[in-house]
């Protein structure tokens, strides 16, 4: 796994630059927001895996942050922890109906703090909320998504898996392959902005293997451009040789080493108006088997 990913959202800069260096001498990977909108916006491009946030914010408060990523089906699993002077109690309460994960006062200890991210993260992790690389919604939050789709109309998902990851993961390591990981995390996040909804759910279901639920109408643009930016973005992931030449060199039958392609992103697409869905378990089936059929027509 690599390093955890903190978004602070705090408008005193000693308080914000006191934590910067302390969680990212703790191996997290910490970002700041010194305002609400700057933390929906980062929020919105690299997901966090916990978010820290004030409540006392110079545009947007800390509870109307919250309310908007809760209510947002992308945002809505982030773990997060308030940090704030607002002691009374009804505040505390209104910070935890509104779906935080903790609330803690300032002044504050460090060390309390960082169990209690600790513990948000690990939580997450444990009840399958979230891939612990990608920070993606993972296992039963896809499983919640797939029951309320199966009861409407437009909607279209999209299975989406990498050819030839592992032979990327054998020849670069698992460092380089989670690298890959989280860059297809962000590269989906940013194509279904961009031809899709803030609404439009993404999932990890593990490994190489990720899912997107959208409307049937955005699903082929998000389809295209996705093939399109991996296929050119991917390439940076690997050494120039293997760019030139076009492969790897992987382990076959008998240890005998083979030509492996480079990396490509197969999608297959299901929705209703294709099928009729007795239970979640045949969308992804006959999605899977749509991502297969148009990896058969990839290049081995």
């Amino acid at each position: 796994m690599g390093k955890p990913r903190l978004l602070i959202v705090e408008d005193d800069f000693d308080i914000a630059n006191m934590l910067r260096i302390y969680f990212t001498g703790q191996k997290y990977d910490v970002d700041l927001a010194p305002r609400g909108g700057d933390a929906l916006e980062k929020t919105r491009h690299n997901l966090p895996h916990l978010i820290v946030l004030d409540i006392m914010l110079p545009d947007i408060d800390g509870f109307e942050v919250c309310r908007i990523l809760r209510t947002n089906t992308r945002t809505s699993h982030v773990p997060i922890i308030f940090l704030t002077q607002k002691d009374e109690r009804s505040d505390k309460l209104q910070g935890l109906e509104l779906g935080a994960d903790d609330y803690i006062t300032k002044p504050f200890d460090i060390d309390e703090l960082k169990l209690r991210v600790q513990r948000a993260i690990v939580r997450a992790e444990q009840q399958s909320l979230t891939d612990p690389r990608s920070g993606l919604p993972a296992g039963r939050l896809i499983e919640d998504q797939l029951r309320r789709i199966i009861r409407l109309k437009d909607w279209a998902l999209m299975d989406i898996r990498l050819n030839h990851f592992e032979p990327f993961k054998e020849t670069y390591g698992f460092v380089a392959a989670d690298d890959v990981v989280r860059f297809t995390a962000m590269l989906l996040g940013e194509v279904v902005d961009e031809r899709g909804s803030t609404q439009d759910f993404i999932g990890h279901a593990g490994g190489d293997n990720f899912i997107v639920i959208t409307s049937e109408t955005a699903a082929p643009g998000i389809t295209a451009r996705l093939k399109e930016r991996f296929s050119q973005e991917v390439l940076s992931h690997y050494s120039f040789i293997d760019r030139q030449q076009g492969f790897v060199l992987a382990s076959g039958p008998g240890g005998q080493p083979v030509e492996a392609h480079l990396m490509s992103m197969a999608i297959g697409v299901v929705s209703p108006s294709q099928h009729d869905f007795a239970d979640i378990r045949e969308i992804t089936e006959l999605a899977a088997e749509a991502r297969r059929q148009q990896s058969a027509g990839s290049p081995a």
